[in-house]
């Protein structure tokens, strides 16, 4: 495994509610412009993820994996959306490129699963989280922030969920 810089965060959720409640913790943190990027494989958990952070986002709209529509809409009341896209069906990034990720991203915060298919014309910005299947009922989260704005994102999540501000060594 190997070692983590000092801005990555690993955490490791044990069941799909602890899931959404680190989703829930991530949603609450986000603002309108941020990108989320959700790598892993099918069943690693990333509409599960998303579930939780659509919750912390504000919105009480049922969240559901956007596979056959590409993009789901989550409000909250205020009037910022959360955009869910799913890119798994997507060919080339080519294709991505009518769904207009920038207004999206103006329009309100970004969550995309399946993001390595559209990579070229992501923003350089944005926190990338790989998730793992490890066990039934075991995922790894991995964070990695890319920026300034998700490396403080990252750092108080650290802080919710561990108590901590630094990682520790390994």
């Amino acid at each position: 495994m190997p070692i983590l810089d000092a801005h990555t965060l690993e955490l490791f959720s044990r069941s799909p509610d602890q899931t959404r409640r680190l989703g829930m913790r991530l949603g609450a943190l986000m603002r309108p412009g941020d990108v989320i990027c959700l790598q892993g494989d099918l069943g690693a958990g990333k509409t599960t993820l998303v579930q939780g952070i659509a919750r912390g986002w504000g919105s009480l709209d049922v969240v559901s994996s956007p596979t056959f529509v590409l993009v789901n809409v989550y409000r909250r009341p205020e009037g910022h959306s959360l955009f869910h896209l799913d890119a798994y069906r997507l060919s080339t990034y080519e294709e991505a490129v009518d769904l207009d990720i920038d207004n999206l991203i103006q329009e309100g915060a970004l969550v995309i699963e399946w993001p390595e298919r559209i990579a070229p014309i992501l923003p350089s910005e944005r926190l990338w989280i790989n998730l793992t299947w490890v066990s039934e009922e075991q995922r790894s989260l991995l964070f990695t922030p890319v920026g300034t704005r998700y490396r403080h994102l990252v750092q108080h999540l650290r802080r919710q969920v561990l108590g901590v501000v630094h990682a520790v060594g390994r």
